[in-house]
């Protein structure tokens, strides 16, 4: 079946008539295309202005759009990561995630598409039921409930008897971190240089959701190998520095070494704290708020765990730090079953 989708296996756009008004191109593919091309992919979600204040220019980048089961940036790396089971000739996929999991319904998804068995590590500190989690059963991926002191233990475990039962497990970290997902935002960063190439437009600030932190990995790369001045923000859902900012600057150097780049510093990592409220899957009234606005104003689904909560910690970072006149782009990495987890709060906000 084909559909329509923004796709492209060339980084350039400067011949297509439509680009003075669009940010990518639309043609018409098959969906299979896109996990078998062989080539490094580039998938041209749309980018564009957003009417937010008249302080700053806002722009948003939608990867809320890639059409893998309701896209995102988990969407993004799993196209990487499929490729590289395919690569391994793995025949099962072993992977963690909490019950409001994006990674994990997409990873379930494709592989029930492919019938690949998938098992996903889920802990019991953060079980209550969500759209992800009711997804993730009708994909048929079977559920391993432990506690979060015994994840590593128990995907060890996991591993090893599927292995001895014959199959060849592929383990995938939570959130699609490594060098694979830090790949697929390089290859974002890509698309973005393309748009301001295009439009004849620089990017001051790129602000997204920094959860595993493996998104703004890939985005810091694609800056140093551009040789880019942008500031990369990304608004923390949960973790706190100085854990949180020193994961995504391993995630860096990580990928930095395996490319024989020089690595960075702590310095040159923005990963923002201040907006976590009391950690993963908490929000306050001000999100809520800021959910209904755009949702009102824009027609944009964001959700309080990951994308609402960054976009409030992005209108706030900019405000205490009195940014004007700047281009800022935000990263919508996705999330719409989340959003309707949300949609009786919301409602009651009306």
């Amino acid at each position: 079946m084909s559909i329509i989708v923004l796709y492209s296996n060339n980084n350039r756009l400067m011949n297509h008539p439509d680009t003075g008004n669009l940010a990518g191109y639309f043609i018409l593919i098959n969906l299979e295309c896109i996990m078998s091309e062989k080539k490094s992919i580039n998938l041209l979600t749309p980018l564009y202005e957003m009417k937010i204040d008249s302080q700053n220019k806002y722009f948003i980048k939608r990867d809320d759009l890639i059409p893998i089961s309701f896209g995102g940036n988990k969407a993004r790396k799993a196209i990487l990561f499929f490729k590289d089971i395919e690569r391994t000739n793995s025949d099962c996929i072993v992977t963690y995630g909490s019950s409001s999991s994006n990674h994990c319904r997409i990873i379930a998804n494709i592989a029930a598409s492919r019938k690949f068995p998938c098992y996903i590590i889920s802990p019991l500190e953060t079980n209550r039921p969500t759209y992800n989690s009711k997804m993730i059963e009708l994909f048929g991926a079977k559920i391993i409930r432990c506690h979060v002191s015994e994840v590593k233990e128990t995907i060890d475990r996991v591993m090893l008897e599927l292995k001895s039962q014959g199959y060849k497990p592929y383990f995938i970290q939570g959130g699609g971190h490594g060098n694979i997902g830090t790949q697929a935002y390089v290859d974002a960063y890509e698309e973005i240089k393309d748009y301001e190439r295009i439009k004849g437009i620089h990017f001051d600030y790129i602000f997204h959701a920094s959860g595993t932190g493996t998104t703004q990995a890939g985005l810091i790369c694609g800056k140093i190998l551009n040789n880019d001045n942008k500031k990369i923000i990304g608004i923390s859902i949960a973790r706190k520095n100085p854990y949180g900012g020193q994961v995504v600057l391993n995630s860096v150097n990580n990928y930095l070494e395996s490319i024989y780049q020089k690595s960075i510093c702590i310095d040159d990592i923005d990963f923002v704290d201040d907006y976590v409220i009391d950690g993963y899957g908490t929000y306050n009234t001000e999100i809520i708020h800021t959910i209904k606005e755009i949702l009102m104003n824009e027609g944009i689904s964001l959700d309080t765990t990951y994308t609402g909560k960054a976009f409030w910690g992005m209108k706030q970072y900019v405000k205490k730090n009195g940014i004007t006149g700047k281009n800022i782009l935000f990263i919508h990495t996705g999330g719409t079953p989340l959003f309707f987890d949300d949609l009786e709060g919301l409602t009651n906000e009306f």
